[in-house]
């Protein structure tokens, strides 16, 4: 990282570790940022609540054609299970965020 003038001016060190942990920082709020699972897991969260509040005010006429099964209640259930559970595991087990190559610790 360039040296920064501005804390010069201030009468603040130039300490390389500092510099590092912010760096260090910054890639792993991009590889939580970019998490797939929370993507995924967003997703079928919202398509979940939509279908399952659809299938909550289904009429008899379309629980008749599904021969009696309130079908869009149980999959917006499922999806709603599944998009909860992909943000569990995303919660409980963070991405790691990837080393620097030699090129970036210059």
């Amino acid at each position: 990282m360039a040296d920064n003038p501005e804390r010069h001016s201030r009468g603040e060190a130039h300490d390389p570790l500092v510099e590092e942990t912010e760096a260090e920082e910054a890639r792993s709020a991009a590889a939580r940022l970019f998490d797939i699972r929370r993507v995924i897991g967003g997703l079928f969260v919202a398509y979940g609540l939509i279908v399952g509040l659809m299938g909550l005010f289904d009429s008899s006429a379309e629980i008749d054609k599904a021969q009696g099964v309130r079908i869009n209640l149980w999959a917006g259930l499922v999806m709603l299970a599944f998009g909860l559970l992909m943000l569990l595991w995303q919660w409980l087990r963070p991405t790691e965020p990837p080393e620097p190559r030699a090129a970036d610790e210059r």
